[in-house]
């Protein structure tokens, strides 16, 4: 079932944060839009798993286009609704990869070489949650501080925050990774003394950034911290020993 998961989890995170556009984002009210982007999430789960044949994958496509439409013509374009979005797709990947644990060992992948390397679902995970983290957690943090943006920080590079973030949470994932957690605490470290003349003139934007970076660093461990638990429930990455 793990394995089954990983590839359901690295079908979702390449469809919404790969392969869509922000143009078909800007767009999606318009239901051709979403269609495609339904058609895409389809294709991807099937590439990704290789397998064509189960029932339950279409059923998955067709939930994420329904949750999709949900979301783009009930709920507003809040943090809320983000992550009620992404709660109620993670929710349907646990859920098909309950009902089918099979469905990554019955995938042409697998058929067809008998055995894939345990290091590619490592690699699948570790990628897929890498761009979870980052480019999700991008949203998910803009969307939450959209409403206090207009009075916080007036002047600053243009994206410049959302490309801070970006950072930040990348080197947060990294560092849990490679078990180094007190590395992040160094990180806020350096990013208050970066900050502390800003926040220290305008209690608004003092208020700004610790919400925003408590939130970012928030999101980053969470992902981080459900990637290793599916790390952990793989079998141990073999290291090849070379040959004499």
């Amino acid at each position: 079932m793990i394995e089954t998961l990983i590839a359901l989890f690295a079908a979702h995170v390449v469809a919404d944060y790969v392969v869509q556009t922000g143009w078909m984002v800007q767009n999606k009210a318009k239901p051709w839009v979403l269609a495609l982007h339904g058609g895409i999430v389809l294709a991807t789960a099937i590439a990704i798993t290789g397998n064509a044949t189960a029932w339950q994958i279409y059923a998955l496509g067709a939930a994420h286009l329904a949750i999709d439409v949900f979301k783009t013509y009930v709920l507003r374009d809040d943090i809320n609704a983000y992550l009620l979005d992404q709660c109620a797709h993670l929710i349907t990947l646990f859920a098909v990869a309950l009902a089918v644990p099979d469905l990554w060992s019955d995938g042409i992948w697998m058929t067809l070489t008998h055995e894939v390397p345990n290091w590619v679902l490592h690699a699948m995970i570790l990628i897929a949650g890498a761009i979870y983290t980052t480019r999700a957690g991008g949203f998910a943090i803009g969307k939450l501080m959209t409403p206090f943006s207009d009075n916080a920080l007036k002047e600053g590079l243009e994206n410049g925050g959302a490309l801070i973030g970006l950072l930040e949470r990348g080197l947060i994932y990294l560092m849990l990774m490679a078990g180094q957690p007190a590395g992040i605490g160094f990180l806020i470290a350096a990013k208050s003394v970066m900050r502390f003349e800003t926040a220290s003139k305008e209690q608004k934007a003092a208020e700004y950034v610790i919400i925003g970076t408590l939130a970012s660093f928030g999101w980053a461990i969470l992902i981080s911290l459900g990637v290793i638990a599916l790390r952990n429930a793989l079998p141990p990455l073999e290291i090849m020993q070379p040959t004499s």
